[in-house]
């Protein structure tokens, strides 16, 4: 049983992590050394997790046990029967039994259900495709996506009893659209864009006699831009200062929260971060970073050396791993960028920064860096160079940031002459 006791959670709200903090990292652990489970698949469980642990807090319960995680599921869901839950809520119902049976058992006996499964002659075609869109380098969380939507065209397919690429019509690409069970308009449109990319490969390669990408309707979702999340130098420093810096975490976090905030680091290249890549002599950071593939050289300034030097001699658990940050239990293991998200997120409600309406991870102190450099009116060369972007081009989605500069853009409209409005001829005018 998990016994949560609020009292003693807020005696030092700082950094005394939860015994529920305690138990999702463990079960973290566990999940990615035993299981095998990917990044992308655990930040989907920590919605989860996130959204338990606010319930938890909420309702002031101290016992989570199987009546608990009910408790929850009814909040979530209310008395809707398992058959007609949609694949969004049966996740929470999985991963919260999941959650007990570890907490029972210190183990999962559920084995992964195949997912995602390429195969037969029309999955080879895919997989043909996914490493054809590789040699283009597209990023592999891109070509994770291309499998998991492929393979759901795929066993739509099976079930229609098709098994080659040449029994496939229009008519089956458009069934599979129209049956698409999700949440997300976006989801719905990556679908399509993924399915019109692979029938117009196959037609390109002579595998399709016609070019059914042509009968792939547009799905009428219209992308709503939106600013990125950013917050003041003040609230940086706010988000710093609460810190309690006295212990061994806090004296990690505290070094993440810095290079996250001071040089923009991706949660990926923070947990990712080698001891061998901190150059003292050169006061450098060499990094390749994980997202892109691209070197990135930074300047180790002196608050941020300080702070990694504290953690290293005075907070870093003794470990072979060539890892900068680790979990601070043992076993140890390198943190995971889930973590760092996990991280930054805390750090940001004992600051009590509001950040309602906003993004509160890494992506977000990345996004106020940019924001801050803008505002002192640094050239996009060098925003781009801090941020690790390739080109300029990927950098403009931040100029959306400082609505105050944009708007001294602007351009005064002229005014019109009266004249114009009274000059005779053409039908506009009569």
């Amino acid at each position: 049983m998990l016994a949560m006791s609020p009292n003693k959670i807020n005696n030092d709200m700082d950094y005394k992590k939860s015994v529920f903090s305690t138990v999702i990292d463990d079960i973290t652990v566990y999940f990615v050394t035993q299981r095998k489970r990917s990044e992308h698949c655990i930040l989907s469980y920590r919605t989860v997790w996130n959204k338990l642990e606010l319930f938890l807090k909420n309702e002031k319960v101290e016992i989570f046990d199987t009546t608990t995680g009910k408790n929850f599921l009814k909040y979530l869901f209310g008395d809707k029967d398992h058959a007609q839950m949609t694949a969004y809520e049966k996740f929470h119902v999985r991963v919260i039994h999941d959650l007990i049976e570890y907490l029972e058992t210190g183990t999962i006996l559920r084995l992964k259900a195949p997912q995602n499964q390429l195969s037969g002659s029309i999955g080879n075609l895919m997989i043909e495709y996914i490493q054809y869109r590789h040699s283009t380098r597209i990023a592999d969380q891109t070509a994770y996506m291309y499998k998991l939507y492929l393979s759901g065209f795929l066993d739509f397919l099976g079930k229609c009893n098709i098994i080659a690429i040449n029994e496939v019509n229009h008519t089956h690409i458009l069934m599979y659209i129209k049956e698409i069970k999700t949440i997300h308009e976006a989801t719905i449109k990556r679908n399509i864009i993924v399915l019109r990319n692979f029938f117009r490969y196959l037609y390109e390669k002579g595998l399709l006699a016609k070019d059914y990408s042509r009968f792939i309707p547009k799905d009428g979702y219209k992308n709503r831009v939106k600013l990125p999340s950013i917050y003041s130098e003040q609230e940086i420093q706010q988000l710093l200062k609460a810190v309690n810096r006295g212990n061994s975490v806090g004296k990690r976090d505290y070094a993440i929260l810095l290079l996250a905030a001071r040089l923009g680091l991706r949660a990926s290249d923070l947990a990712n971060l080698r001891l061998s890549q901190l150059e003292w002599e050169q006061n450098q950071i060499f990094i390749n970073q994980l997202k892109t593939g691209e070197p990135l050289e930074l300047p180790l300034l002196p608050e941020i050396g300080n702070a990694i030097i504290d953690y290293l001699k005075y907070g870093r658990p003794q470990s072979d791993l060539p890892h900068v940050f680790i979990i601070a239990r043992s076993p140890y293991s390198p943190l995971l960028a889930t973590s760092v998200y996990t991280i930054v997120r805390k750090a940001f409600e004992r600051a009590g920064i509001n950040t309602q309406n906003k993004k509160r991870g890494p992506h977000s102190l990345r996004h106020s860096l940019a924001g801050l450099l803008l505002e002192r009116q640094s050239i996009l060369p060098v925003i781009s160079e801090v941020l690790g972007h390739k080109n300029t081009e990927s950098t403009k989605y931040y100029l959306s940031i400082d609505l105050h500069l944009l708007r001294s853009c602007a351009l005064d409209v002229p005014p019109v002459a009266d004249s114009f409005y009274l000059q005779k001829g053409g039908g506009f005018y009569e």
